[in-house]
Order: C-alpha cells, then structure tokens, then sequence
C-alpha cells in the first residue's frame, strides 16, 4: 500500500540574500496531522525558511508543495487562502481591538462580508459577525479558557504568555490545514511554557487532522511534542529524526555549544 501524499513538502529550498545563502537545498516533508519542531542556533535561517513557505519571501531555488499543490512564490494571503496560518516572533496583535476581535480578524480568508456587503447588505453582514463572534469564543474556550473570559479585554493588556496563546487562537481562527509557530514560548518562563505545552496538546487533540510546524528554542518544549525533530545550522539541515535521538548527536551539540561535544 502507498503512503500517502505529504501535506507540505519543500524540495531543494534556497534562499540568497546577495552572497549571502541563509537557507540552502532544504527538504522537508510533513503529512495531515503531524508536528515537525525546527531547531537550531540563532541566525541558522529557520525564521527564513519559514517565511519562504508562508510566502514572505520568494525562494531563489527549490519547491514548496502544499497537498500536491504547487505554491512557490505565491504571495502571503493566498497561501494563507490554501490553509496555512503562522505566527511570528514578536506579536503582531492588534494592541487596541479586543481579545475577541483579534481572532474575529483572523477569519478574513474564510468570509464573505466586503465592504459593499457591510454598507448595502446589513443583515446579512450582521449574522456573519455574530457567527464569527460565536466561533471565536470556541476557539478562546479551546486555548484558554481564561482568554475566553477576558474576551472583551485590550490584546495590548495581556501578559506576553496570554498573548501568545491569543496568537494560536487566531491562527486556528483561519481554518488551517497547517499552523506554522514561531518561538511561541519566546519571553514565558518554564510555568507558562508547561501550560503552553498544554494549549497546544489540547489543540492537537481537537483538531487531530491539523498539522505543525513549530520553531522553538525551549527544549523542554521540544522534548515535549510528538513527531520529528529537524536541526537547521548555517541554513543546511544538518539532522532529523526523534528528538530522544538527534539530541544526542555530536554535530547537533556542536551547533548548540559551539564546539565539539566530548562523550564519557
């Protein structure tokens, strides 16, 4: 029996910035469901390989493949159309709109309401602003329950853990078929990552056909997702397998400490 198709797959990706070669020949594959964690040194290119599967930025050589699709060099928002949602390393939350309207706004791709539709059409615009509303109170519920209480509360007073969780609330609010998480414990202490890692876990299991791909810099996080490990270092995948297993290699510790890692 043949496996089945990958959900993302990236042949040979490269990124050049002039002599600069920040992502170079990166293959991936990644199926419905799965959780992939990138890791890897500061400035190893794992930021730019994922803007370059988001659509940010346009690869100087390679493929991206989306469930057979092939969706190199498309711009952002129509990538975001085909079911990928990401988040970045610093939030990029409307500070002055609620709790509640930051997810509502992650529902742009998924309706139909324009501008002639709001002005001309007020029912109808009216009854798919409560349905919104109504679905980004479930999706609150199912990150963070106490998110959900604090709906109506300015995104720009949470705490930097909340507003990590309200930035996987909003990525789910597309309707995704891939989340793409960058460093979403960056600036949480080990409590908020271990509820993090809860969050996450929950998502997963309501949504077991919905698949990850996580930077992280925090191993405990790591250690605790399930799926594949890949390690980028000087923009090459250098490793990739269990995180029980890469860990434990001599390159992987040399990209981390800088040198060669002695065994006993």
């Amino acid at each position: 029996m043949a496996a089945p198709s990958p959900l993302l797959e990236t042949r040979g990706l490269t990124m050049r910035f002039g002599g600069l070669v920040a992502v170079r020949g990166i293959d991936l594959a990644l199926g419905s469901g799965e959780v992939l964690a990138v890791i890897g040194p500061n400035g190893a290119g794992k930021s730019t390989l994922f803007n370059l599967v988001s659509g940010l930025y346009r690869p100087s050589a390679g493929t991206v493949h989306l469930a057979g699709e092939d969706i190199t060099g498309l711009p952002a928002h129509r990538i975001a159309a085909r079911g990928i949602a990401r988040t970045f390393q610093t939030s990029r939350l409307f500070g002055d709109l609620t709790v509640i309207d930051n997810v509502i706004i992650g529902m742009h791709a998924r309706t139909r309401t324009g501008v002639l539709d709001a002005l001309f059409r007020p029912r109808r615009a009216r009854a798919e602003l409560a349905a919104a509303a109504e679905r980004a109170e479930a999706l609150l519920g199912l990150v963070s329950p106490d998110l959900l209480a604090r709906r109506h509360t300015l995104a720009g007073t949470l705490p930097q853990a909340d507003r990590r969780r309200l930035e996987l609330a909003r990525a789910l609010a597309s309707g995704p078929r891939l989340i793409m998480l960058d460093e979403p414990s960056s600036g949480m202490d080990d409590r908020d990552t271990d509820a993090l890692v809860e969050d996450i876990a929950m998502t997963m299991a309501e949504r077991p056909g919905l698949s990850y791909i996580i930077i992280e810099h925090d191993m405990r996080l790591v250690a605790a997702l399930p799926g594949q490990v890949v390690v980028i270092d000087y923009g090459e995948k250098i490793a990739e397998g269990p995180f029980a297993e890469i860990r434990r290699l001599p390159r992987v510790q040399e990209a981390y400490l800088g040198h060669k890692a002695t065994h006993a």
